[in-house]
């Protein structure tokens, strides 16, 4: 596509990263700093004009509203005002799937922070994308290039 890409577990913090490793699942108050600055890569690219595609585990709808508006969705309930930067377009595509099949991928990363026994708690905080949130569904259990060609066929 010629997007610029981000991964999110690139800029999670160092605290974040260690509270992982050792097995404990990140709370909103982990969260909600690393999502603002999600939010602030994102803003950046689309004041460029640059498509990005952001691999982010915004599991709970609260997240997905800081990746779209920034740290006002949290500061306050109030919608935005006239001159305010407005809230990003943003389509999330929900990967859904069973525990089995993700605990299968997880296994093979190797140098990565997040061990296996944090996915349950990640299906346990889980709210998966519902109208009128701006979300397709691609389901992990068909083959890679499937799956590709479905979210191609979204975005583009």
């Amino acid at each position: 596509l010629g997007w610029k890409f981000y991964d999110a577990d690139d800029y999670h913090s160092l605290e974040n990263k260690k509270k992982m490793e050792k097995g404990i699942p990140l709370n909103d108050e982990d969260r909600i700093p690393w999502l603002c600055t999600l939010h602030d890569i994102l803003r950046r690219e689309d004041t460029r004009g640059q498509d990005t595609i952001l691999a982010c585990s915004a599991l709970k709808k609260m997240y997905r509203h800081v990746l779209i508006s920034g740290a006002s969705a949290i500061e306050s309930n109030q919608p935005e005002q006239p001159g305010e930067n407005p809230a990003l377009k943003i389509l999330f595509v929900h990967l859904d799937g069973p525990m089995d099949i993700i605990a299968s991928r997880l296994e093979k990363r190797r140098d990565h922070f997040m061990p296996l026994e944090l996915l349950k708690s990640q299906f346990d905080t889980l709210e998966p994308p519902s109208a009128p949130e701006n979300f397709i569904t691609v389901s992990l259990e068909k083959s890679l290039p499937e799956i590709v060609l479905e979210i191609e066929s979204a975005i583009l």
